[in-house]
């Protein structure tokens, strides 16, 4: 936590400071001495990447800032599906930074502002993988899977959780995936997909063992250092860009900052690390 305080004006002559500067300068260095807070709204794929962030910008924030007096900067995160959050924004939710999983939804709202000064900046490219914490995938390839999906043994009692495509990007993802090998379709009347609502929940369902493969991001994979046979991170051509975008909602100097630290070297490294691609 960064503290500043701001001091008075300048500094007052003993001899000339009456009663009521003093009354003022205590006013003042109560008001400057207030925490100011981050609100962020983050997409449910960052909840094991942006703590670690957020630890790092505090203490490099604290050693470049020189000054002897700071103020307090809480940082609160909400974490959501991004479709959920867009709609919490959308109806006034008082957030000040949105960090979505996709490009659509801070594009949206930077239409609907009348500042167009600020626009969406892409922060973060997700990668998908398939997840199991029950049958070992090890051997599996793209092809493999396809066999395995539409084979007599993948029973109707077999299941697979997949962020609701609809508010999840990486849900979105997953379904074009699935698409893409026409599987949706099939898996889908078979009743053998089970939505999440947002990719943190379709991690849950399958590292609880609630459904035998789950399609999640690389980096939840990367948090709870999974074992080799127990994810497959599917090939990044096969499935579109998951290109993640944020958009400052309340332009305050904290919002700022914090936007500019997301996309430097120190950011993008914690990304990396975490299992992300790196961005355009």
């Amino acid at each position: 936590m960064v503290k500043v305080a701001v001091l008075c004006g300048a500094l007052l002559a003993l001899s000339a400071c009456t009663a009521d500067n003093s009354t003022n300068a205590e006013s003042a260095t109560a008001t400057s001495a207030e925490h100011q807070t981050l609100r962020i709204a983050a997409a449910a794929n960052l909840s094991d990447v942006l703590p670690s962030i957020i630890d790092s910008y505090q203490v490099d924030h604290r050693v470049s800032d020189s000054t002897s007096d700071k103020s307090d900067l809480d940082i609160d995160v909400t974490y959501a599906s991004s479709g959920k959050l867009y709609a919490q924004i959308k109806a006034g939710a008082p957030y000040d930074l949105y960090l979505s999983a996709n490009q659509a939804f801070p594009q949206k709202l930077a239409d609907n502002k009348r500042d167009k000064s600020v626009q969406p900046f892409t922060y973060a490219r997700g990668q998908l993988a398939l997840y199991s914490a029950t049958k070992p995938l090890n051997d599996f390839t793209p092809a493999s899977l396809i066999n395995a999906f539409t084979s007599a043994s993948f029973t109707d009692n077999s299941k697979i959780s997949i962020a609701n495509p609809d508010l999840a990007p990486y849900g979105a993802s997953a379904k074009a995936y699935l698409q893409s090998q026409k599987l949706y379709d099939k898996l889908s009347a078979q009743k053998n997909l089970i939505q999440a609502e947002n990719i943190g929940q379709a991690f849950q369902y399958a590292h609880t063992g609630s459904v035998d493969y789950g399609f999640v991001a690389q980096s939840q994979l990367v948090a709870i250092k999974a074992k080799p046979e127990q994810f497959m991170t599917l090939p990044k051509a096969s499935y579109p860009a998951i290109l993640q975008d944020g958009i400052i909602i309340n332009n305050t100097v904290p919002a700022a900052a914090f936007t500019d630290y997301l996309r430097s070297d120190a950011g993008q490294q914690h990304f990396a690390q975490a299992g992300y691609l790196p961005i355009p």
